[in-house]
């Protein structure tokens, strides 16, 4: 296990000249990455359900960092064809992507369906960002040194997927979902790396975790209980700051030495806080057949499937 207990975002590489797309990038970890990216000259895509926020959020990084290079453009995570449309707009934009950043998310909302009929959670920290990703791999192909991020929670380790009953009609409880979505995330990710290293695609899929942060997740979780144990006990007590848990995945998008299929959290006691450092995945996450059960039952949900293009 590589420690990196003097790394922090001061040893971000110059930027110049990368382009990054950010999910949820309008607050808490997205916010902080963005600010970092943006600071060490990368060009970010902003992708924001809310334009109005990611304006603001823009207005705030400018105000530190002049120069900065920012584009807010809409992605709701929660319809498919919203992640569609944006994938078309960065396509129409960029000839290339460098590194995409799946970042966004929502924790324990009560039992709520998305556009397109699935489980928010599931929908919008997985299929969306699976979705997303799929549309996205040949600017990625193209991309420097490109890499897809997925930020995934210590929870992935007390996750499992409900192939029998992924909208939870049977039995719903908000956080066995949310931590459903947090091992989608984790085995998405290693599935990736396992998928894009047999085609011999140069991207890097990583994945990350935040360890325990102060975010708008917990404080505006729809659950008022997850507000209080999370937000108002936990938070001040425990958690780290944004600009603090967004450095693993900041490691994980930047730093040269990152191996694809690496998972990147806290190195601090339970990996709550702490610099990045390499952690270990959940075994069950890196299972095979599991992997690729989620995966074919995702191209099925999203309609998306991978041509893992490779350099010519």
């Amino acid at each position: 296990m590589t420690k990196r207990k003097h790394w922090s975002a001061e040893r971000i590489p110059d930027l110049t000249g990368r382009v990054f797309v950010v999910t949820g990038a309008n607050s808490g970890l997205g916010l902080a990455t963005t600010r970092a990216l943006a600071r060490r000259g990368g060009l970010v895509v902003l992708a924001v359900r809310d334009e109005e926020k990611g304006r603001r959020a823009v207005a705030r990084i400018l105000a530190e960092h002049p120069g900065a290079r920012l584009e807010v453009r809409r992605l709701d995570l929660a319809d498919l064809d919203s992640v569609r449309a944006f994938a078309a707009e960065v396509h129409a934009g960029h000839p290339r992507l460098d590194v995409l950043v799946n970042n966004a998310g929502v924790m324990a909302p009560p039992r709520t369906l998305s556009a397109q009929g699935h489980e928010l959670q599931f929908a919008i920290n997985h299929l969306g960002h699976f979705a997303l990703t799929g549309l996205l791999l040949d600017l990625l192909a193209a991309g420097r040194d490109p890499r897809v991020v997925t930020v995934s929670s210590l929870n992935h380790r007390k996750g499992r997927i409900r192939f029998d009953d992924l909208a939870g009609e049977r039995g719903y409880a908000p956080m066995a979902f949310y931590n459903q979505s947090k091992f989608a995330n984790a085995v998405f990710g290693w599935e990736l790396h396992r998928r894009l290293t047999a085609a011999g695609n140069p991207v890097r899929s990583v994945l990350a975790h935040p360890g325990y942060t102060a975010t708008n997740l917990q404080t505006s979780a729809p659950v008022a209980l997850w507000r209080v144990v999370f937000g108002r006990i936990g938070n001040p007590l425990l958690a780290q700051s944004p600009d603090r848990g967004a450095l693993p995945q900041l490691y994980a998008a930047t730093d040269p030495g990152v191996d694809g299929g690496a998972f990147i959290g806290p190195d601090g006691p339970a990996e709550l806080r702490g610099a990045p450092t390499e952690v270990e995945l959940l075994p069950a996450a890196a299972d095979p057949a599991t992997g690729r059960r989620l995966w074919e039952l995702s191209e099925e949900l999203t309609g998306v499937r991978f041509a893992f293009p490779t350099p010519v």
